[in-house]
């Protein structure tokens, strides 16, 4: 997960070619679709759909949040400008419009190389996308009473930004007097209100000035905004851990450490109560579960920024301890992330792996990214989701308890009152 924090470091480069080989025809079909680079030719057209209330319960929107990433080296700017710009994210105060922009600028340079490094700008895009085509496909097939699903992609700090998806949903024929069901499907697992909390703001903040006073006829929202410990999820996660493990010698194959990594949070964040360190610790619980706890592991945590404590320990230092303590046979797993980006593909593969001088024996599992099982568990949550009738999760209606965000709490009560709307269906 990228959380508030990841500031400097959050991006995807192009799937490298390993990421796409094993399975199906659709990934083979992606590769050829998506061999350009860059961003912007990559926004799927959705074509309009035309509400009909006597018809079944679709079409349905299901729009994928995450903070996204620039798809080139010159958006790296205003992807940390927007970044450094949310309160939700990064609290500067009173002068946060203008201490913001100062700390993106000084940092730019320095992350235009990284990306470089990787590529030349995130894959994150192209990765959403894809997976929610792919899901949508499925859920025509398994949910016909709310197809067509139309896939959507709302980025925080990115194009597409939220702003300019939620226009295109009008333009498409959702809202605007006509109606019509939404799904907001958070693309990180674990709840964290940097996170899934700053993106289902901005969502609520622009449904209210784009679609205030629409009354009945506005979109109706629906939140999927949590799914730590779903089944699919845990077997994607469990499925790539088993190929990495096979490719130490069987003698040692049982001794590998698994060092599972999400991104850290400061201690002032999750003293307050944020909930993603505990759904965190729940995912990789479930997935030693699943895999009878073969192996021994530790959950770490990556990409500290400043000064002030993180939670802990820091994933490049466990792996220097470890080493130095004659342990060399190390598998990290990102276990936050749904595909890759600059946290996998620059922090753990080049500083991490790359400078621990063992990169023979530290290796990292492959990210989610085309995983069929991965897509699979999407289509299995989001027509849960839909045949449920429930608007969000019950958990997602309790603030932190040191929450003082009265837009934290404003969005979380649009969103649970959605639930009158979709039963009245």
């Amino acid at each position: 997960m990228a959380t508030r924090y990841c500031v400097a470091q959050i991006a995807r480069r192009a799937p490298r070619a390993t990421n796409l080989t094993p399975t199906s025809t659709s990934l083979g079909l992606f590769t050829r679709r998506h061999a350009a680079v860059q961003a912007r030719s990559f926004a799927t057209p959705v074509p309009p759909v035309t509400q009909d209330a006597t018809g079944s319960k679709g079409p349905t929107a299901m729009v994928f949040l995450n903070m996204g990433g620039p798809s080139t080296t010159e958006e790296v700017g205003d992807f940390l400008s927007n970044l450094f710009s949310d309160a939700d994210l990064i609290p500067l105060g009173r002068l946060q419009n203008y201490i913001g922009p100062l700390i993106s600028k000084r940092r730019t340079p320095k992350i235009q190389k990284q990306y470089a490094e990787i590529g030349g700008g995130s894959p994150i895009r192209r990765w959403s996308e894809y997976q929610n085509e792919e899901m949508c496909k499925i859920l025509d097939r398994i949910s016909p009473e709310t197809a067509p699903h139309k896939p959507y992609v709302a980025f925080r700090y990115a194009n597409p930004l939220t702003e300019e998806t939620y226009n295109k949903m009008l333009a498409d024929g959702f809202g605007n007097g006509k109606g019509g069901r939404a799904v907001a499907f958070t693309q990180y697992p674990q709840y964290s209100c940097s996170t899934t909390g700053s993106s289902l703001n901005e969502l609520w903040k622009w449904r209210q000035r784009l679609e205030g006073k629409a009354g009945p006829g506005a979109i109706q929202w629906s939140v999927i905004d949590r799914w730590p410990a779903h089944p699919g999820l845990v077997e994607a996660f469990a499925s790539n851990i088993e190929k990495k493990l096979a490719e130490y010698p069987e003698e040692r194959r049982d001794k590998v450490i698994l060092l599972f990594s999400a991104h850290s949070l400061p201690m002032t964040v999750v003293n307050r109560g944020d909930p993603y360190p505990a759904e965190v610790a729940a995912t990789v619980y479930a997935v030693m579960q699943r895999l009878k706890f073969s192996n021994q592991y530790r959950l770490c945590w990556q990409s500290q920024v400043g000064p002030q404590p993180w939670l802990g320990p820091q994933t490049q230092s466990s792996v220097e301890e470890y080493i130095a303590k004659g342990q060399k046979d190390l598998v990290l797993i990102p276990i936050a992330f749904t595909s890759d980006h600059i946290e996998t593909l620059f922090e753990l593969d080049k500083e991490v792996i790359g400078e621990s001088g063992h990169e023979d024996t530290v290796k990292r599992v492959e990210s989610l990214n085309g995983n069929p099982i991965f897509i699979g568990a999407l289509a299995d949550l989001a027509k849960s989701h839909l045949e449920s009738g429930v608007a969000c999760s019950y958990q997602m209606g309790l603030r932190c308890p040191g929450c003082k965000s009265e837009r934290c709490s404003e969005s979380k009560k649009f969103f649970a009152e959605q639930q009158n709307v979709i039963t009245a269906r």
